[in-house]
């Protein structure tokens, strides 16, 4: 039960913490933080979680990386479904706390996406669903690999939680116009929640391509690094 509530913890602040300053911070007038500062945000979440509950729950935040964990060997497929849940709803507290802070500045308006994710005329640079979708699977795959590859028991040790949260922070980087950047179902959902239409209606996305891009990066990881024994 502990992990259960750690990773619920986790998410809550990687949601509050990555779409709070996309929603609160990234435009605000004259000091905005811009692409650059919730790139930044999204990648200090999961590197001061890892740091904070890393030790407790594996820190996960997100359900594409425990089932890729659990396809890859590192994590026990009778927790998978407990993970996701916690997860899912740590981070729509999340998203819920953040929206009560957002809401209390006039002329707030949820609607307008509240850092949700999306393609086609949702996605912020006009990318196509087909877009999209390869860029999600491409960059969740990624991400197991350097989850997986620097939490190798080979790996230099203690340095993974900064290798994880600047390969979140380049992610964000590369495709924030995209789709918003979601490579994590959760986070996708619980924002969703709140905007509701057009952001419910494209969540099978973000839950599809994320879990697909684990998957083949868990299965490559296991093929290039595996030892010579």
């Amino acid at each position: 039960m502990k992990k259960y509530v750690a990773e619920g913890f986790g998410t809550f602040w990687l949601v509050l913490g990555g779409c709070g300053s996309a929603v609160l911070a990234a435009a605000f007038p004259e000091v905005g933080i811009g692409l650059l500062g919730v790139s930044l945000a999204f990648g200090l979440t999961v590197l001061t979680m890892a740091y904070a509950i890393g030790h407790i729950s594996g820190c996960h935040l997100n359900p594409a990386v425990s089932v890729g964990l659990c396809v890859g060997g590192r994590f026990p497929a009778n927790q998978l479904l407990p993970y996701i849940v916690a997860q899912v709803i740590g981070g729509t507290i999340g998203a819920g706390i953040l929206y009560l802070i957002a809401s209390g500045q006039a002329g707030f308006d949820v609607t307008a996406g509240f850092a949700s994710n999306g393609f086609g005329d949702h996605s912020p640079g006009g990318y196509t669903m087909m877009a999209a979708l390869i860029a999600e699977v491409v960059m969740t795959m990624m991400f197991i690999l350097a989850i997986m590859g620097s939490t190798d028991s080979r790996a230099p040790a203690g340095m993974a939680p900064i290798a994880i949260g600047l390969c979140l922070t380049l992610i964000h980087l590369i495709t924030i116009p995209v789709t918003n950047t979601s490579v994590n179902p959760a986070r996708s959902t619980a924002v969703a929640l709140f905007a509701g239409d057009w952001a419910i209606s494209q969540l099978w996305l973000f839950w599809v391509a994320p879990i697909v891009g684990a998957a083949l990066g868990a299965l490559i990881y296991n093929f290039i690094g595996a030892s010579d024994e």
